[in-house]
């Protein structure tokens, strides 16, 4: 059982979106293992301190979240007892953010507790500068860590600008710049696979790899949140953040330590090589939709204008697809491909490493089919790897055929797996960065990305439609076909 250093959980926005849907049933599952154990039984260890504007004490929180929270924990984690048990580290204060003397009521509710504390923004980022500016009111800009949800700005200017207005109150090595799929137990093995295992760093390279596919798809619309959407957009709340990150984790260098600042120094290599794109290349080589009407699980759903708080002629992207180049040794010449989007055809995050052909087809043309060699990575919905190879099928002659193997992690490692939010907060309490987004990683993925944004801006044509339940629009398997490629799911 983990024995933590005193702490306090300082969640604003706890009566939000976020705060129902993640934060808290993470809190919960570590609490349910031990993790947080000591924060049930001692005055000195965990607690959690949730803030927000609406007008209520502890209990009222409590029963809030038993209306609100439970039915965004699994089944198989739930237990009664130790939901009460759970409930009774938290504590609630109403706070309004214009009024610097409720920064000093909640200084000195802290005052009363030991140890580092924690702020968690579990708010939109319009209220980062404010929060902070009243945590250094308060003097609670020490011995203490923020952390910071996305999207972290809507381009490079803002996210500057939030990041200096931040940076003037919070030490870097103060600051968690949290993406969940850093978090994920599949990408955790894929630092695994490359790092840990002598016979994957050969094939690791140009020479050897065709082509790689990085998708994040949703088969869910915007969910009542039309609004916030409104001011993201695909681009914003998937490539600039998730996707650049797991390109940079799939192609970075060999770090000289698994310290946080050598591992986020490496990412941050592969960031700066990415080939900058001018007009004409976002052109050829970015695709952006938005979905119309169709069917998900066989039920019709509205199009994306259709939806509350869209307006009817909005522009706003729900889908992006691009083809990303990396200008390095190991990477020059292996296109990666991008793609996120909602309502599209299933649920899958994964990465798929496509081996180049045999060099002579010696054993039949089987050999030069795609997905002959290959290598997926499901980070969900069910994390696995999954490495193909072809074999000779029993009977006569030489016949091929694909086969797979399999490392299914629920069926190797029994028990408890934490998800992604689970790991990250425990890191946060345990102060480890190494897997949150350094200042200048962010700044290079805002970089990167601000041509598009820009060609966009300037473009009267909007997205591309294409049909609910369907993999995005033509335009995106074009992408692909110019170079004599597909996405794996057109290959059947």
């Amino acid at each position: 059982m983990n024995t933590l250093s005193p702490y306090t959980f300082v969640l604003f926005g706890a009566t939000g979106d976020l705060s129902l849907r993640k934060v808290l049933p993470a809190l919960f599952r570590a609490f349910c293992t031990g993790q947080l154990e000591a924060g049930a039984h001692t005055d000195t260890a965990g607690r959690i301190l949730a803030v927000a504007r609406t007008p209520m004490d502890a209990a009222g929180y409590h029963a809030w979240c038993e209306q609100h929270v439970r039915a965004h924990i699994k089944p198989d984690v739930w237990d009664e007892p130790t939901w009460k048990r759970f409930l009774a580290t938290i504590d609630y204060m109403p706070l309004d953010l214009g009024r610097e003397a409720e920064f000093r009521v909640l200084a000195e509710r802290l005052a009363k507790r030991q140890g580092v504390r924690i702020f968690y923004l579990a708010t939109g980022p319009s209220l980062f500068i404010p929060i902070c500016e009243g945590l250094r009111s308060a003097g609670l800009n020490e011995n203490s860590r923020i952390v910071l949800e996305k999207p972290l700005g809507n381009d490079l200017a803002s996210s500057e600008g939030i990041n200096d207005a931040v940076g003037a109150i919070f030490r870097e090595d103060q600051i968690y710049r949290i993406d969940h799929y850093l978090g994920k137990e599949a990408v955790q093995n894929l630092l695994a696979l490359r790092f840990g295992n002598a016979i994957f760093e050969p094939l690791w390279r140009r020479e050897l790899i065709d082509s790689i596919q990085i998708t994040i798809a949703e088969a869910i619309g915007v969910e009542g949140r039309g609004e916030f959407y409104e001011q993201t957009g695909a681009l914003r709340d998937m490539v600039q953040n998730h996707l650049l990150q797991l390109l940079a984790i799939v192609a970075m260098e060999p770090p000289l330590s698994m310290n946080a600042d050598a591992v986020r120094d490496e990412k941050l290599r592969v960031l700066r090589s990415l080939r900058q794109m001018d007009d004409e290349s976002v052109a050829h080589n970015v695709v952006r939709g938005q979905y119309g009407g169709g069917a998900i699980d066989k039920s019709a759903v509205p199009a994306y204008v259709d939806e509350p708080g869209v307006p009817p002629d909005s522009q706003t992207e729900t889908f992006v697809a691009l083809k990303a180049e990396i200008d390095n040794w190991r990477w020059a010449g292996v296109p990666f491909y991008l793609r996120t989007g909602k309502r599209l055809g299933e649920r899958v995050a994964e990465i798929v490493v496509n081996y180049r052909a045999t060099p002579y087809p010696l054993l039949g043309e089987a050999t030069a089919q795609p997905g002959a060699n290959r290598l997926v990575i499901r980070l969900q919905p069910n994390e696995s790897i999954r490495l193909y190879c072809l074999a000779k099928q029993p009977g006569e002659g030489m016949n091929l055929q694909t086969v797979h193997l399999d490392l299914a992690f629920d069926q190797f490692f029994k028990g408890h797996r934490m998800d992604a939010y689970e790991r990250l907060l425990l890191d946060v309490i345990n102060g480890r960065l190494a897997l949150f987004v350094r200042r200048d990683e962010q700044e290079q993925a805002w970089r990167w990305v601000a041509p598009i944004q820009a060609y966009w801006a300037r473009q009267a044509k909007g997205p591309k439609r294409y049909a609910a339940g369907t993999w995005g629009p033509p335009a995106a398997s074009a992408l692909l076909a110019q170079s004599g490629r597909c996405w794996v799911e057109e290959e059947n």
